[in-house]
């Protein structure tokens, strides 16, 4: 005997800053790993700058405000770090990058497929 299945399907568009948001969304959501909206507007920003300068990223991000300053923007980095979201490497640990675990997808035309199941035992 075969089960019925209600499909789901959403299709649409997103910018370029937005599908980067939704692929840190899922991964985090998947690996219950809690984020404010704050940390991912700070993680969106590193995956698409990639490879950068600690310092200087901390001053980009608080120049958008999303932080109130580059110190804030420090705590945020160490926070993700310790959530194994973010590498930091090179000399006294300078240069910082999304964690490849993540499979972060941030160049060129960008599709997203997901297929998820739920299945009642009855």
């Amino acid at each position: 005997m075969m089960n019925d299945v209600n499909y789901v399907s959403k299709k649409g568009t997103m910018s370029l800053n937005n599908i980067v948001k939704f692929q840190i969304l899922l991964y985090c959501y998947l690996n219950n790993t809690t984020i404010s909206e704050s940390d991912l507007e700070c993680l969106s920003l590193l995956a698409i700058e990639e490879k950068t300068n600690l310092t200087d990223f901390c001053y980009l991000v608080a120049s958008y405000e999303i932080f109130s300053s580059a110190q804030s923007v420090r705590n945020c980095i160490n926070k993700c770090e310790n959530k194994k979201l973010i590498i930091k490497k090179g000399k006294s640990k300078k240069i910082i990058y999304i964690n490849p675990i993540l499979k972060l997808q941030t160049q060129g035309n960008i599709f997203v497929d997901i297929k998820f199941l739920s299945k009642n035992d009855t």
